[in-house]
């Protein structure tokens, strides 16, 4: 080896921000290095937010200075920097040649993609790679594998069960805390007229992040998203402030609204720290226990805790096990056929539907929106036109700080699109406008009436609800979730029916007509912008 060599390479990608993350366990200052780098493909290649590229550059850029102010060696190479090969395996290769590594160590990335490449890198290099596991999720993707095995379908409800009864998360022994499993009955309620929605905290950027802004204003002209008004955290010290305001100031009425909507506050009483979370700012562990610790404490209810908490100990963990174990061909299925391409006001808000016209202007201008908005409206909408699986998937990736594929691909193609036909949720989550109008204010003086079924001012949502059921009687009637819908469109007028139908087909005529600009973003051999 050659006298400038060291013994281990450890690799940090723009998603692993975690001081205790295990490629660096076992970590020596004196004979390791670490590699972190920020790359872009090109700009054409998935094209990302901007708020989303300048949350994640900045981060990394914090993080990279915490690590030296700990006194440990680091190269760093910025997106801008001369002879930035602008892809993981360039850099590696350049590391390589520069430091002569006994070893490379990364810990597994988030995405599928990446990790095919990683495969890769033992024979490319001509040393050892060793990939360690994601302990920053409390199961791994064997523990996952081993619950799924002989299940024809996984239902998130049995497997957060046993997450529950695995961590002693809100358990008293092995009895669940208060009695049940699940308060999500409780986690419905519209918000009150009056009722006062708490200003949200900004971060205000500091001249690290602010020259990142100028950078990507600069790079990235033209991607989506307003830049005006970032105020993410970008340190670990910021984010942890995140979630002590959100415990003390949202928590204990985040239960009872998570579901409601309302004009101009995107936000309500929801964490927003999902972003976090994906980037590695926090752990899905210190999170769970600050919540239930403020339960246990009386600060908080236990309808409004079970509900965040069923959000990361269970769903999150979910959809990471789903995507693993069914990759490369998830994204492949589309059991609804749906083949229609993306409307351009997804990206623009320019459309009469007022639930929609929001739910992307709040997009735009914060890099999020919350689930119910991404669930019940523009994915609602998606699912009820008929939009193509994989052109709904590249605009949620583009569009939200917190989106990575491995999080985003299974929420959206099995959730909201139901195109894996029942294998991660149990029925499709369409909705008319009925639902839209209970849960927000939405419809107050929208173009559309959200109880008219027929007639010009019928708000689309309904029409092609009814249409939705229709069309898909065959593949959706046999489902005991559906009995109800299905009853209901069966008691329906026949002539009321055949005008809902005709009109639902206008309706999408015209969308059609209006075409569609969008193309899906190329996606690069590594799968993301950050390395």
């Amino acid at each position: 080896m050659a006298s400038e060599g060291i013994r281990n390479l450890v690799l940090l990608l723009g998603d692993q921000l975690t001081r205790g993350i295990s490629a660096l366990q076992g970590f020596d200052p004196e004979r390791d290095r670490i590699l972190m780098a920020e790359l872009a493909e090109e700009t054409s290649y998935v094209p990302h937010h901007v708020q989303k590229i300048v949350l994640v550059l900045s981060a990394m850029r914090h993080f990279a200075e915490e690590l030296r102010n700990e006194g440990l060696p680091l190269d760093y190479v910025a997106l801008e920097d001369d002879g930035n090969s602008g892809s993981f395996t360039g850099e590696l290769a350049r590391a390589v040649k520069r430091l002569d590594p006994e070893r490379i160590i990364v810990t597994e990335p988030g995405e599928w993609r990446l990790r095919e490449v990683m495969e890769g890198w033992t024979e490319r290099f001509a040393r050892p790679v060793e990939i360690r596991p994601d302990t920053r999720f409390f199961a791994s993707r064997e523990r996952f594998a081993s619950w799924a095995k002989g299940r024809r379908s996984f239902r998130m409800e049995h497997f957060y069960r046993e997450m529950r009864r695995e961590t002693g998360i809100l358990m008293e022994g092995e009895t669940p805390s208060g009695g049940r499993w699940n308060f999500d009955a409780e986690n419905r309620k519209a918000l009150p007229k009056g009722e006062r929605v708490p200003r949200r905290h900004r971060v205000e950027p500091d001249a690290v992040t602010r020259a990142v802004i100028d950078m990507v204003r600069r790079r990235f002209p033209d991607n989506f998203g307003d830049l005006d008004g970032f105020g993410w955290a970008v340190t670990r010290k910021d984010a942890l402030d995140a979630l002590d305001r959100f415990v003390a100031e949202l928590l204990p009425r985040f239960g009872d609204y998570q579901d409601a909507m309302k004009r101009g506050a995107p936000f309500l009483f929801h964490a927003v720290l999902s972003p976090y979370l994906n980037i590695g700012l926090l752990t899905a562990g210190e999170v769970c226990t600050a919540a239930e610790t403020a339960w246990r404490d009386g600060r908080a209810p236990l309808n409004a805790v079970e509900g965040f908490v069923r959000q990361i100990l269970g769903w999150r963990e979910y959809v990471r096990g789903v995507y693993w174990l069914r990759m490369p061909d998830y994204p492949e299925s589309n059991v609804l056929g749906a083949d229609r391409p993306l409307p351009d006001f997804y990206w623009t808000g320019e459309t009469d539907m007022a639930c929609m016209a929001e739910a992307v202007a709040a997009t735009r201008r914060h890099a999020y929106a919350h689930h119910i908005q991404r669930l019940m409206v523009t994915g609602n909408f998606a699912l009820l036109a008929g939009i193509r699986p994989a052109e709904v998937e590249a605009w949620y990736l583009v569009v939200y700080a917190d989106a990575f594929e491995w999080v985003e691909l299974p929420n959206v193609h099995g959730m909201a699109l139901f195109a894996d036909g029942g294998l991660l949720a149990s029925k499709p989550y369409a909705a008319s406008g009925a639902y839209i109008d209970r849960m927000s204010d939405y419809c107050a003086g929208c173009a559309y009436d959200p109880r008219a079924k027929t007639g010009a001012k019928a708000c689309p949502f309904n029409v092609l609800y009814w249409r939705f059921l229709s069309v898909n009687r065959d593949r959706l009637a046999g489902n005991p979730r559906m009995a109800m819908p299905y009853r209901t469109l069966d008691a329906m007028e026949a002539g009321q029916r055949a005008e809902v139908l005709r009109a639902a087909e206008a309706w999408l005529e015209k969308l059609d007509a209006a075409g569609s600009t969008y193309a899906a973003p190329r996606q690069a051999e590594q799968g993301d912008l950050f390395g």
